[in-house]
């Protein structure tokens, strides 16, 4: 796999700072708690003294992300955290409520624009029925500079009695031909309906399980998708709905076409400025990666540019 060289300091991928701004609550917490070199019982301590109490097993949860302050208490308690971890004013309680209203959106903001019309013709596109235990994307960018083909393993555990598909999210890039955009499926499920804008490069699609899941059911799938048109990208990102336990997401390029200034970047949201996270370097494989444990709804990806004399593409979402 690639080399990574973070910007932050060594063990802290991505660094405090970065977290404090692109979230998730949880990985935020547990960061600010690390660089204050508090134990648990030691920070129940010092909450103490600012009026609250909160017991170490709630603490240990809210940073592992098991769960969040309950809204009736997270005011003073989020407050009294700021204070003795010493980040700034409102940055917890930013983070935990960006992540609330996320939660109440199911996750990136899909009620309207091209998404949100797809999303309209497929009843439950929206439900989130699944939770994403391990995600994993390969990306292969060709001679031509365009990420052409991608390949999608994911293992997802069923919420409810009676799943029986995942919704798949794409966003070709510009110039795409999505009539040109082949699905395929490659283990344990098969190809559904497939909806395409007629005017924007989105594309929605349900892939069907090949057996119905119960509560608690875990289930793994792995398809891919063939993108051959569309102008060079220079970005490919993955837009997590509400939270994944783990995502891996890899980019190979052509060895004849190697990219400058690799690095990993976050965003808060689709419409939100890009925090960049780690510069990336190419193996001997030609590959980047970026991997992300207990992400909560935003966008995380990476990026890079061409030679000067190579033509600057956009960009790919895909989630």
């Amino acid at each position: 796999m690639a080399r990574t060289r973070s910007r932050a300091a060594e063990g802290d991928c991505p660094g405090l700072e970065v977290l404090l701004e692109t979230g998730p609550f949880h990985a935020a917490l547990r960061a600010a708690i690390r660089r204050r070199s508090l134990t648990l019982e030691r920070l129940r301590f010092h909450l103490m003294r600012e009026g609250v109490s909160v017991s170490a097993a709630s603490l240990s949860d809210w940073q592992h992300g098991h769960v969040r302050p309950g809204p009736a208490s997270s005011g003073p308690v989020i407050r009294a955290l700021e204070r003795v971890l010493r980040v700034p004013r409102e940055s917890l309680a930013r983070l935990l409520a960006m992540r609330d209203r996320d939660t109440e959106q199911g996750g990136l903001d899909e009620q309207g624009g091209p998404l949100g019309e797809l999303l309209d013709q497929l009843p439950g596109a929206r439900e989130l029925d699944l939770d994403v235990v391990t995600r994993q994307d390969k990306v292969l960018v060709d001679a031509e500079r365009r990420a052409s083909a991608a390949r999608i393993r994911l293992l997802v555990r069923a919420r409810r009695d009676g799943v029986d598909r995942q919704f798949l999210r794409y966003f070709g890039d510009p110039g795409c031909d999505l009539d040109q955009v082949r699905l395929h499926s490659l283990e344990h499920c098969r190809v559904g309906r497939v909806l395409r804008h007629p005017t924007a490069p989105v594309l929605v699609a349900e892939l069907l399980f090949t057996e119905t899941l119960r509560a608690g059911d875990t289930w793994v799938l792995e398809y891919a998708i063939h993108d051959p048109i569309g102008e060079p990208c220079e970005e490919y990102a993955h837009g997590i709905r509400t939270t994944e336990e783990h995502y891996l997401l890899e980019v190979r390029f052509h060895p004849e076409m190697l990219p400058v200034d690799c690095h990993s970047y976050a965003r808060s949201g689709l419409g939100e400025p890009r925090v960049r996270m780690a510069d990336l370097t190419p193996n001997k494989d030609n590959a980047v990666h970026l991997a992300v444990s207990g992400g909560a709804a935003a966008v995380t990806g990476i990026a890079w540019a061409w030679r000067p004399h190579d033509t600057s593409g956009q960009d790919g979402l895909n989630h």
